[in-house]
């Protein structure tokens, strides 16, 4: 058995993803954390909020997510399965959650669209928005 890491990242080349960003992105990325944040409040709402943090660097900057893939040769066939992190346990991200997460991510996400207003907070603030559903819910990319 032979196992194969890949790793996808698609989307438009830099040129497109700037224009984006200085029309729409730095407003759209405001407003999806705060829709984002407003369902986290409510339990009907959880689902579209953790979709829209998931999404929150796409929504700045077009820059979609990195997929790693894992290829295995089984016999003569060749399956390619997506790969996940180890998650922490589901008990532990609830009550992190409740306890912690909903309050923190707002001001994680507040001070990541915040950085994203300046050129050299760019880069930070798609870090910051990166690591937003690791704050939100100890969720592990």
């Amino acid at each position: 058995m032979t196992n194969v890491a890949l790793r996808t990242k698609s989307g438009p080349n830099i040129l497109v993803r700037a224009i984006w960003y200085i029309f729409i992105g730095w407003w759209l990325a405001g407003i999806a954390s705060m829709i984002a944040w407003l369902a986290l409040i409510t339990i009907i709402g959880i689902p579209l909020g953790f979709y829209l943090i998931n999404r929150l660097p796409t929504f700045l900057t077009l820059r979609p997510r990195t997929r790693e893939w894992v290829a295995t040769v089984e016999g003569e066939m060749t399956v390619l399965t997506e790969h996940g992190r180890s998650q922490h346990a589901a008990i532990l991200r609830a009550a992190w959650f409740v306890l912690v997460g909903w309050w923190a991510s707002a001001v994680w996400m507040g001070l990541a669209w915040l950085m994203s207003l300046t050129i050299i907070g760019i880069p930070i603030a798609l870090l910051m928005y990166n690591r937003t559903p690791f704050i939100a819910s100890l969720y592990r990319y």
